[in-house]
């Protein structure tokens, strides 16, 4: 119906504009990278944990399965890792630009996950990408440690929806996602034992940083997730694909009007970051009219 395709474009936005907003949330709490990921894994995992009782799911997986989930769980883990350092030591709009290769990156590595060939406009628009930051890193080279950690960052979160991309087509995805959070928590958890880290002034949180970390476990992960799962049942891939474009879009401005004089960025930086989210854009409208040249040839 008309009605509910509506609500649901309306619901994506609002759950792109979260996504976008878990970044200014990640600059606020003010502890380390690697707790701030411990205790969203851990509070989502519960959140996830009541969601999947009271909607009837079972928690039933096979042992290889969560062996890959679990790996799955490690480097979702490093992603957010080094996707929350990355904003401690530079800042949001920083990490952002560097998050909209995320696409790009996905679409060059698609090919050696799913047998497919390579594009020639994938080529030229990562030369245009790699133009685009280097004009930021020239201007704002004072952040490169920041640029190179939301690098490394957005690999790693590449690599894991791909390996994503195929459990999912064997496992309810809010179950997947439960034992991914789960891994993720057992990871950082042997980590933070070899490192001495769990002592009673690492559970001493302030209020302030609770209430944060509630939002970001519940709002910007356990519901937008489910939340985004929802709308593609309503909603063409490409719509999602192209409206998920602009969390970066959304993150930039927010950290602008919300932090403030940190996240003030020069002409030059703004000019890189929005070629690097148009070429985004297009190249995302350019796989849509293939995909549809695709179907129509295969109807003939």
């Amino acid at each position: 119906m008309p009605n509910d395709r509506l609500k649901s474009y309306l619901n994506l936005h609002l759950i792109v504009f979260i996504w976008g907003f878990t970044a200014v949330l990640g600059a606020l709490i003010s502890i380390p990278a690697d707790e701030i990921v411990w205790y969203r894994m851990l509070m989502a995992s519960v959140f996830l944990a009541f969601y999947i009782v009271f909607s009837r799911k079972s928690f039933h997986i096979g042992w290889t399965s969560l062996l890959k989930l679990t790996l799955v769980g490690l480097l979702i883990a490093l992603h957010w890792i080094f996707f929350f350092h990355a904003i401690h030591v530079s800042n949001v709009s920083i990490t952002l630009a560097v998050f909209s290769l995320g696409a790009f990156l996905a679409s060059l590595l698609e090919p050696l996950f799913y047998g497919r060939k390579v594009l020639w406009y994938e080529v030229f628009f990562g030369l245009v990408i790699i133009a685009a930051l280097s004009i930021i890193m020239h201007v704002e080279a004072g952040y490169f440690t920041g640029v190179v950690y939301a690098f490394i960052s957005i690999v790693l979160g590449v690599l894991f929806t791909l390996f994503n991309g195929k459990l999912i087509q064997k496992h309810d995805s809010a179950v997947i996602t439960f034992y991914e959070f789960l891994a993720g928590v057992l990871f950082i958890s042997c980590y933070f034992i070899s490192q001495d880290k769990f002592t009673v002034d690492f559970f001493k949180v302030s209020v302030n940083n609770w209430l944060l970390l509630f939002v970001l476990s519940s709002v910007c992960t356990a519901y937008a997730f489910t939340a985004s799962v929802k709308v593609m049942k309503q909603l063409s891939p490409y719509t999602v694909m192209l409206t998920t474009n602009l969390e970066p879009v959304y993150g930039i401005l927010l950290a602008y009007f919300i932090i403030g004089e940190k996240e003030k960025m020069s002409a030059s930086f703004y000019i890189g970051a929005v070629v690097i989210i148009a070429v985004v854009i297009l190249n995302g409208i350019l796989k849509y009219k293939r995909s549809l040249k695709k179907e129509k040839q295969l109807k003939k």
